[in-house]
């Protein structure tokens, strides 16, 4: 089963995956759709308020928050799933994500700290859904001493879609377990 669906102007077909024995959720991977990526990148940046630098949890919004740093000719900070030898004064949080089994723990390096202090932030992510990993980026961001002033997302997931402090290109419903959309 598969959801076909208008992102950016561009169509995709979404394969459908079962998160329960009657829920389906459609499968949005990002990665290795380039002209997807440029596309989304575009337009969500038109709908961005004024920022110094975007934020996204390690792994699957790196390829948005790149090519929108990208475009906008500005920087960007990973949080990472693990603590690396490289990071200085690492501080994080726990994250239970949708897409994710367990907890998971995001961390931020102390000079990614000093990058967003007192800075515009701008929240990036490929889908909000639960919401849990955009809340475990803005414990970070507030942690660090930055501003968000933006959460945004090529797709807003089920109910997240409803949420009026994150901008977003497209609603994905979820599906019953035939493939019907439930919103």
């Amino acid at each position: 089963m598969e959801y076909k669906m208008k992102i950016a102007g561009l169509e995709r077909s979404l394969p459908l995956c079962p998160i329960s024995d009657e829920l389906n959720i459609g499968a949005f991977i990002i990665f290795g759709d380039v002209e997807l990526t440029v596309a989304a990148s575009a337009e969500l940046l038109k709908l961005a308020p004024e920022h110094d630098i975007l934020i996204t949890a390690e792994s699957k919004g790196i390829p948005l928050v790149y090519e929108m740093a990208r475009q906008a000719g500005e920087g960007y900070i990973i949080a990472r799933k693990a603590a690396k030898l490289y990071m200085r004064d690492p501080f994080s949080v726990h994250v239970k994500s949708i897409t994710t089994a367990g907890v998971q723990t995001l961390y931020l390096d102390g000079n990614d700290k000093a990058r967003m202090e007192g800075k515009r932030v701008i929240i990036v992510d490929d889908v909000i859904s639960t919401g849990e990993s955009l809340r475990a980026l803005e414990e970070l961001v507030t942690q660090a001493g930055g501003n968000i002033v933006a959460r945004m997302a090529i797709l807003a997931e089920g109910e997240a879609a409803e949420r009026r402090d994150i901008t977003y290109l497209e609603r994905l419903p979820l599906f019953d377990k035939d493939g019907h959309p439930l919103d």
